[in-house]
C-alpha cells in the first residue's frame, strides 16, 4: 500500500455505531417522555407523574419529569451534533436507537410506573385495561421496530467493506 493510500484511509473516520445507537436512544426516551408529559399530563390532564399524594405534589412531580426530559433532550442533541461534526454518525444505528428509546420508555412507564410501582395510572375512574393494553402494545411495537432496524443496521455494518 502506498503512503498516500495509507494516509487517505487513516483520515476516513469510522462510524461509531454503539455511540450513535446510545445517543439516539437517549433522544428517543426524552421524546417519548415529553410526549407523555405534554399529551397525557397537560393537555388531557389524565394523570400526573406521581398521583399517590396531593395535586400539588403531582404537579411538582410533572415538573421534575419535564426537567429530566428536557435535560436528556439537550444532552442528546449535543452528543448527536458531536457525532455529526466528527462525521462518525452511523445513521442506521441512530434510527434504531431512536425507536428503541421510544419503546423502552413507553414499556418501562407502562409496566414499572403503572403496574409495579403504581405511581400513576393512565386514567382514573374508568376501566384502565384497554388503555394499558394500548399503551404497552404501542411501546412494544416501537421497541420491535427498533430491534428490526438494529438487526438490519448490524447486518449491513458486518457486510460493508472496511477501509
Amino acid at each position: 500500500m502506498s503512503a498516500s493510500a495509507s494516509a487517505r484511509t487513516d483520515s476516513v473516520p469510522r462510524p461509531e455505531t454503539r455511540r450513535s445507537l446510545a445517543v439516539c436512544a437517549l433522544i428517543g426516551m426524552a421524546v417519548m417522555a415529553g410526549t407523555d408529559e405534554i399529551v397525557f399530563h397537560q393537555l388531557l390532564g389524565w394523570h400526573h407523574f406521581y398521583d399517590r399524594s396531593t395535586t400539588k405534589v403531582g404537579l411538582f412531580s410533572d415538573g421534575l419529569l419535564h426537567t429530566a426530559e428536557l435535560l436528556a433532550l439537550v444532552a442528546g442533541f449535543f452528543l448527536y451534533a458531536d457525532l455529526r461534526r466528527r462525521r462518525v454518525l452511523a445513521a442506521a444505528h441512530a434510527r434504531a436507537g431512536f425507536f428503541l428509546g421510544l419503546g423502552a420508555f413507553q414499556l418501562f412507564d407502562g409496566i414499572v410506573d403503572h403496574k409495579l410501582l403504581r405511581v400513576h395510572q393512565i386514567r382514573y375512574g374508568v376501566d384502565v385495561t384497554p388503555y394499558d393494553w394500548a399503551w404497552n402494545l404501542g411501546g412494544l411495537a416501537l421497541l420491535l421496530i427498533g430491534c428490526a432496524l438494529f438487526a438490519r443496521a448490524a447486518r449491513r455494518a458486518r457486510t460493508e467493506p472496511t477501509t
